[in-house]
């Protein structure tokens, strides 16, 4: 059931004419006004006919809790079909509404439904303040009073697995990684937010890699030229892993129908955080790519010897409606673009196979980004007690202990994961890369292949986004920064730097040399520009250090007159000599194999511009 609930200054509404399927009603009935209500719109689906009595107790206990919280003088319930595009009958939908309507009268609450099938005008006028407007989706998971009460029980257990299978538990463990310890303590709820803004923000903005948009939605983001160009390099690094692994890039919809029975169901996986638009149908911004990767599996002919297949999409972009409370930076948004890659696999041997070297390129991230992650190893526990020597194996591969989430009973569509997360520095984690083994979507979207034995199966398939969205993978590299700022110079990796090379000339007579060496550099795919500005060179030198850059040259006489250069090296904090072989040898030696992309901005500092 979908609802949407307004804390009204006032509601007033009028029938207009009956539809077929409206409700007979007395004359009182046929206008309204409220003053100081909560105003529940709803729309009673299809999905709700499987168990109406767990639908009306879910609806009534959150709409009593919102009440509880804006107290209203009066709850009005308003038929709203325009809410889904997957309604239940006209005659449940009454019911539900008139079960709810009772519940609360029982109680002792003021509450009125407003009649069910007209035509109505209506005005409303919402208060404004944070609670004011809030939507829900509710009753579509069923549960029996015995697994209602099984499930308030049973928690996850979290452990520390260490190697060789060594399992302790968080209050007996020595934590001499204070990253490891943070995300103990926020995956127990033991954290607590400051509400301080992480770093990134700043260092995003002050870098001109990207800002807010407000013109925009909260949480989407405008991209500078250095931003993209990063964003690209991650985009193609990522498109090179999994190509190099098997994977087939492919490119789907954006958006999808609700109305489709899989779509809604996978969809509702993620409750609230669904992006919808309304159109002629409700529709649907895909959270990921396994709308359209399962589609295009659906539709496609596969036997045994195909699998494992694999297919990539990179979305540009993904959306989640996050909490706008909960919109932050690079960490959290709205729309974002995910590495999204899936495999169909035959049967749990070859599914634990694909899973231990697709860990293997995730762990590899962590190494060419260079950023540290702490892993958490979730399984619930039946898939726990039949695989626990093989994630044991996983775990020794990591070699550092690693937190182990056991859940008592299967609750998502995943029967295990492996999440990798970077520490942000304010102690609070950033999720990147993620692998999961998906056991229901085979069946859901009707996926098959043709086995050995000439009978149709469903595959399972494995999740996989090597580097997690490439906003969180730049936000990793911005709070790294922000955290060693006081040990080491602050940079981006060589390889991601949108300027690798600064040139200096000292005067105009040292621009020829200034040019040769930029195309130099620059036919062996090195990032470099040339500072002409009319600055001092104090200053220019001290603006090549705010932007990070690797390697600057001053150029003067001693330069015209000999092949060498004195290169200033950022990462060290030191001053070479280098002959043009010996500089290209040095900057290729932090990018050798990873991907390379043209520097988008002017060559000259004097033709660019200011973004902010």
């Amino acid at each position: 059931m979908r609802v949407l609930l307004i804390h009204s200054d006032y509601l007033k509404y009028q029938t207009k004419n009956k539809t077929k399927i409206a409700e007979e009603i007395e004359k009182t009935r046929k206008n309204g006004f409220f003053q100081e209500s909560l105003v529940v719109f709803s729309a009673v689906e299809k999905e709700d006919e499987k168990n109406i009595e767990n639908v009306v107790e879910n609806v009534f206990n959150e709409i009593k809790d919102i009440y509880k919280k804006v107290n209203p003088n009066n709850i009005v319930l308003y038929p709203y079909a325009h809410l889904s595009s997957s309604l239940s009958s006209p005659k449940i939908a009454i019911e539900v509404l008139k079960k709810i309507e009772d519940k609360f009268k029982k109680e002792g609450y003021d509450i009125h439904r407003v009649p069910f099938g007209w035509y109505k005008s209506f005005e409303l006028s919402c208060k404004g303040h944070p609670l004011s407007e809030l939507s829900r989706t509710l009753g579509s998971k069923y549960y029996s009073n015995e697994e209602s009460k099984d499930l308030i029980k049973e928690k996850s257990q979290f452990l520390i697995l260490e190697k060789n299978g060594k399992l302790t538990v968080p209050e007996d463990y020595n934590f001499s990684n204070n990253d490891l310890k943070n995300l103990m303590e926020y995956e127990l709820g033991n954290s607590q937010s400051t509400g301080e803004e992480p770093p990134h923000v700043k260092l995003m903005k002050e870098k001109e890699l990207c800002d807010y948009e407000s013109a925009a939605d909260v949480g989407h983001l405008k991209w500078f030229p250095k931003g993209k160009l990063i964003r690209d390099l991650i985009s193609d690094y990522v498109y090179d892993l999994v190509v190099e692994n098997g994977a087939m890039p492919i490119e789907t919809p954006v958006m999808y129908d609700l109305s489709n029975d899989a779509i809604r169901e996978h969809a509702e996986k993620f409750g609230e955080r669904q992006y919808k638009i309304q159109a002629k149908k409700e529709l649907m911004l895909r959270f990921a790519c396994c709308f359209g990767a399962f589609k295009l599996l659906t539709a496609s002919f596969l036997t045994w010897k195909n699998l494992p297949v694999k297919i990539y999409e990179l979305s540009t972009y993904s959306f989640r409606f996050e909490k706008r409370g909960e919109v932050i930076g690079l960490k959290r948004l709205r729309g974002f673009t995910m590495p999204d890659w899936h495999t169909a696999c035959t049967n749990i041997n070859q599914t634990l196979k694909e899973f231990e070297n697709q860990v293997n390129i995730c762990l590899q991230t962590g190494i060419d980004l260079n950023v540290n992650y702490e892993i958490i190893f979730r399984a619930s526990k039946d898939f726990y007690d039949k695989n626990k020597e093989w994630m044991y194996y996983i775990a020794n591969k990591i070699k550092k202990p690693i937190i182990l989430e056991l859940i008592p009973k299967r609750k998502h569509y995943w029967v295990c994961k492996i999440d990798f997360a970077t520490i942000d520095a304010l102690g609070r984690p950033i999720e990147n890369p993620t692998v999961q083994i998906d056991i229901e979507s085979g069946k859901r979207f009707g996926i098959s292949y043709l086995g050995e034995d000439e009978k149709e199966h469903h595959p399972i398939i494995l999740h996989c986004s090597p580097t997690g969205s490439i906003e969180r993978v730049i936000c990793s590299l911005l709070e790294k920064i922000a955290v060693e700022m006081s040990e080491r110079p602050p940079m981006f990796p060589v390889w991601l730097s949108p300027t690798q090379v600064r040139i200096i000339p000292i005067g105009e007579k040292h621009l020829e040399i200034s040019n040769k060496l930029f195309n130099e550099l620059y036919e062996h795919e090195i990032r470099v520009d040339i500072d002409d500005k009319g600055d001092r060179i104090g200053k220019k030198i001290r603006n090549a250090s705010k932007e990070w850059i690797p390697y600057t040259i001053v150029i003067g006489d001693r330069e015209l007159e000999t092949n060498e250069f004195n290169v200033f090296i950022r990462s060290t904090d030191e001053k070479k000599n280098m002959n043009m072989y010996e500089l290209i040898k040095e900057i290729k030696s932090h990018s050798k194999d990873l991907p390379f992309r043209k520097l988008t901005l002017s060559k000259n500092l004097s033709n660019r511009i200011n973004f902010q």
